[in-house]
């Protein structure tokens, strides 16, 4: 009986220590995730010169809004936020819904052509036509200055496209010959049965296209640079972010070394890119917890098959 009782005591001991041991070591790992979060934060809100002093801190030192209102005052940056959404909602939603249609296609068995299709589509993953076909492709098809350069281009992705078959793959074959037997169609069967099922890994997915869609800038460039009106919010922040860095010397160290002869509204770099940062990643944040829940069971269950 004693010694039964020690060896639980022993145990319990060797428990409390794993368990402290885990504690610290994810509290250390929290700081360490937290504190580029809530440094680039405080250093949005802070005073540029106070900033080139000392940039280490975790809230404003000296409060100001100057930076967004420097990033805000061109009356272009409303537009851009609004191409930006619009095509981070029409992309996503019009990709999501190509590429479960035919991850759908390619899961089926009976499809004749599912080798050789699944087959052109992860070779893309691998070897790609490069820069200057694919902006002679895309002035060939008339989508050169227009909105839907960034929503045709990206309709479906070979990596999502794989992920998505393999999920519509594990789901049971007896709900479709049961539909089929009722009646039903494929797009039926596909619409009713196969896409609500499938709704972790269309989260999933849905949340790697909003993402891809709404940090996209290099697409403007190629394709919309002259066209003002289809800027897009990162394009615009990527040129504020150009102008800041050749403004007052390129750098914070000469803004610094100027600072006694110039007034103290003034922005440098650092502060420009933090505050770009935070709009930046604001919305995908405010997002991401409405997806949280299906993000880690859809890519799992999407990538391991029983």
């Amino acid at each position: 009986m004693t010694t039964t009782t020690l060896s639980r005591s022993k145990r319990s001991a060797a428990d409390l220590l794993f368990d402290l041991c885990n504690t610290v070591f994810l509290l250390a790992l929290l700081v360490l995730t937290l504190y580029p979060v809530l440094n680039t934060l405080a250093v949005s809100f802070n005073q540029a010169q106070d900033t080139v002093r000392d940039s280490t801190f975790l809230w404003p030192r000296e409060f100001t809004t100057l930076n967004y209102s420097t990033l805000f005052q061109d009356g272009l940056i409303y537009h851009a936020f609004f191409i930006s959404v619009a095509r981070t909602l029409l992309g996503t939603v019009s990709s999501v819904f190509c590429t479960a249609m035919l991850a759908y296609t390619l899961s089926r068995k009976d499809y004749v052509l599912r080798g050789p299709i699944s087959f052109i589509f992860i070779f893309t993953m691998y070897f790609s036509g490069g820069l200057i076909p694919t902006y002679m492709l895309i002035k060939n098809l008339h989508l050169y200055g227009t909105f839907w350069v960034y929503v045709i281009p990206g309709l479906i992705g070979a990596f999502n496209l794989i992920v998505m078959r393999s999920f519509m793959e594990g789901l049971p074959e007896s709900l479709v010959e049961s539909a089929q037997i009722d009646g039903a169609t494929h797009f039926s069967i596909f619409m009713r049965i196969i896409l609500p099922l499938s709704l972790p890994v269309i989260a999933t997915i849905a949340l790697f296209v909003a993402v891809g869609q709404w940090n996209s800038w290099f697409d403007t460039f190629l394709y919309n640079s002259s066209n003002i009106n289809l800027s897009t919010l990162q394009y615009e922040l990527m040129k504020k972010l150009q102008s800041a860095n050749m403004s007052v010397g390129g750098t914070a160290e000469s803004a610094f070394a100027s600072s006694k002869n110039i007034q103290a509204n003034i922005v440098t770099p650092a502060s420009i890119r933090a505050a770009i940062t935070v709009v930046a990643t604001v919305p995908i944040i405010i997002v991401y917890p409405f997806l949280q829940k299906y993000f880690v069971t859809g890519l799992t269950l999407g990538g391991v098959k029983e």
